[in-house]
């Protein structure tokens, strides 16, 4: 499923029109993208049920140039990282939740 599915299958299921479902999901993904950029603050979104989403940090390695096998220095730098809540591994999974 891409965006333009995502934002059609919203449309319908609250009866909204594409436009504003296009609008809400545009600024879900813009308020999650900004609390994770924050540097106060916890950098966490939580929806109990579904997941969170949080900053994950990656520290500086070494690693090596696979075409010629050289060493290289990676810096350490952040990740957007996301863990699907409980009740949303058990919907994949097809198991209730009990």
């Amino acid at each position: 499923m891409n965006k333009a599915e995502l934002v059609e299958a919203i449309a319908k299921q609250t009866k909204l029109s594409k436009k504003q479902s296009e609008d809400g999901l545009n600024a879900f993904m813009d308020v999650v993208k900004k609390e994770l950029a924050n540097k106060k603050g916890d950098r966490k979104v939580q929806l109990v049920g579904f997941g969170t989403f949080e900053v994950a940090e990656r520290k500086a390695r070494t690693g090596r140039n696979p075409a010629t096998g050289a060493s290289i220095k990676i810096k350490a730098s952040k990740a957007p990282k996301f863990k699907a809540g409980k009740a949303f591994k058990d919907a994949v999974n097809g198991t209730k939740k009990k």
